[in-house]
């Protein structure tokens, strides 16, 4: 009983100094504010050292098992071990490793091993793995934009109003109006439809997020909220 009260009684301490020091702007609530997010800096650097010996667990799991797709795996390992060696030996930016800055391999390569792997290799992976997001998402946009409802009607108005005023298309089809109707010009009601309907109902999610974000620290620092614990 007492290992699962000592946890609740710290992250209900730790919690109110956060909450009442952003209301509270004095000592030495700031001070303890600060130090609570050091403290949080730490053990995140540790969570992700765990989270690095996870990885390297779970994938050694199914290579020994040979489970679907294993060879990937391998890849991934020996990818996180080459990254992880080059920064150690060499750091990366301007930081310097334990064989220091590296002067005579970025003689060669134009910069730091760890460099020159991100630059070359893993942003042009991450532009390729974007680039095929874009045909999901047009997929997506069209299931939705399917009129089966007033609702997807609207949405499907919407859209194409939308992409048509953000394209010369909309700019040639309705250039031919007088200035007295410039309220209906393309890209005026693309404008109007992206800086008000939009820009509310953004403003609408952001606020359930936010009560939502609230809901769950009050949850935590009342002790209602357990799971971190094991339980339900």
């Amino acid at each position: 009983m007492l290992k699962r009260r000592i946890p609740l009684f710290i992250t209900f301490f730790a919690g109110l100094i956060v909450f009442i020091s952003e209301f509270i702007p004095r000592q030495p609530f700031g001070q303890l504010s600060g130090e609570l997010e050091v403290w949080f800096m730490i053990i995140a650097g540790f969570a992700i050292l765990l989270g690095q010996l996870s990885l390297f667990k779970v994938n050694l799991f199914k290579i020994r098992h040979k489970q679907e797709n294993w060879p990937y795996y391998v890849i991934t390992l020996i990818s996180f071990t080459i990254m992880v060696g080059f920064g150690l030996l060499w750091g990366s930016g301007l930081g310097a490793g334990i064989a220091g800055h590296g002067e005579s391999i970025q003689s060669v390569l134009g910069s730091k091993p760890f460099d020159y792997l991100f630059n070359n290799i893993y942003q042009h992976l991450s532009a390729t793995m974007f680039s095929l997001l874009a045909f999901f998402i047009a997929s997506a946009a069209y299931r939705s934009f399917v009129g089966r409802s007033p609702e997807s009607f609207l949405l499907l108005g919407s859209a194409v109003l939308v992409m048509l005023g953000r394209t010369s298309i909309g700019s040639f089809l309705t250039g031919g109006l007088p200035d007295s109707l410039y309220f209906l010009h393309l890209p005026y009601i693309a404008d109007f439809i992206m800086d008000y309907p939009t820009t509310a109902g953004q403003r609408a999610i952001m606020i359930g997020t936010g009560l939502g974000i609230i809901g769950s620290s009050l949850r935590l620092i009342l002790g209602i909220e357990r799971s971190y614990l094991g339980g339900k």
